[in-house]
């Protein structure tokens, strides 16, 4: 069934039908600069969408709450921007520098009140950046990937110095299976990929892997960088530690960067219909109204 998580009568209709015992709560809006022209949108997805869940999940455990389990996946954005060599840990106090972790971090908060308010049972999970198949191409992997691809300008932020921890999704997804069944009840777990890269860095990988992909000369895509006006409140790092759960749960990523990113522009020059689909019409004025030339 599909249905709008803020839509409260829809969301209590599947507990009821499908006597819902656990949710894996990843629904929501996720890119930083839409957030920055469409907070609002933000705010009813991510925070009121996730109170609505919440609920639901309460009203239809009460009295029961024994076997089940919400699951909210969360950002480490909402721990700010590192100035020094520190890790994001599970204790890292929270401070989200735009919209969009603004409103993950709420919603985070709202998940602990329901735990602490109505013993709801939870975990909770803050991940770093994911890439992979199927990423819609308004991130940055996907977007370079279909950029270069297509000898159009690749827009880069500031100086390209802003630096992110990457994870494969799939790792992303085993984490989570780990998380849900055997986490613990009212703890949190940061999950990352102990892999840093500043974002230039990460661009001028990608012109290489995609150059012996499609045969061009070494360094021709390199040339299509183009640097842009930076994005406003733009964090400089983030950087998880992934401590907790490798020593808890025995959980840790399962290849390399460099396999992964391999792999994931595999994909993607093996979906060019699926590309060619998803970047046209609206996310033309999108793309035209975020990354042009400033």
């Amino acid at each position: 069934m599909k249905a709008d998580i803020c839509d409260a009568d829809a969301v209590a209709t599947v507990f009821k039908e499908y006597a819902i015992d656990g949710v894996i709560h990843l629904a929501a809006e996720s890119h930083v600069d839409r957030s920055i022209t469409d907070p609002l949108a933000f705010v009813r997805t991510n925070v009121f969408g996730t109170v609505t869940l919440l609920n639901a999940a309460k009203e239809a455990w009460k009295g029961a709450m024994d076997g089940k389990r919400f699951y909210h996946v969360s950002t480490d954005e909402v721990y700010g921007s590192l100035h020094d060599d520190s890790l994001f840990l599970e204790t890292t106090p929270y401070d989200p520098q735009s919209p969009y972790s603004a409103s993950k971090a709420a919603s985070d908060h709202f998940v602990r009140a329901y735990g602490n308010t109505y013993k709801l049972p939870f975990v909770l999970s803050n991940c770093s950046n994911n890439y992979g198949s199927h990423h819609f191409p308004e991130k940055l992997i996907p977007l370079m990937i279909n950029n270069i691809r297509n000898n159009k300008p690749l827009p880069v932020y500031g100086k390209g110095e802003n630096v992110r921890d990457w994870l494969w999704v799939e790792d992303h997804a085993s984490a989570i299976d780990t998380i849900f069944h055997t986490g613990k009840n009212g703890e949190t777990y940061n999950i990352g990929g102990h892999n840093e890269w500043k974002n230039i860095d990460l661009v001028h990988l990608l012109c290489r892997i995609m150059d012996q992909k499609l045969g061009r000369a070494e360094g021709e895509s390199a040339k299509l960088i183009t640097y842009v006006t930076d994005r406003a409140g733009h964090d400089l790092r983030y950087a998880i530690d992934a401590g907790k759960i490798e020593r808890e749960l025995g959980w840790k990523p399962s290849i390399t960067f460099e396999v992964g990113l391999e792999r994931t522009v595999e994909w993607y020059l093996a979906n060019t219909e699926w590309l060619d689909h998803v970047t046209s019409g609206a996310y033309q004025q999108y793309y035209s109204a975020h990354y042009a030339q400033q």
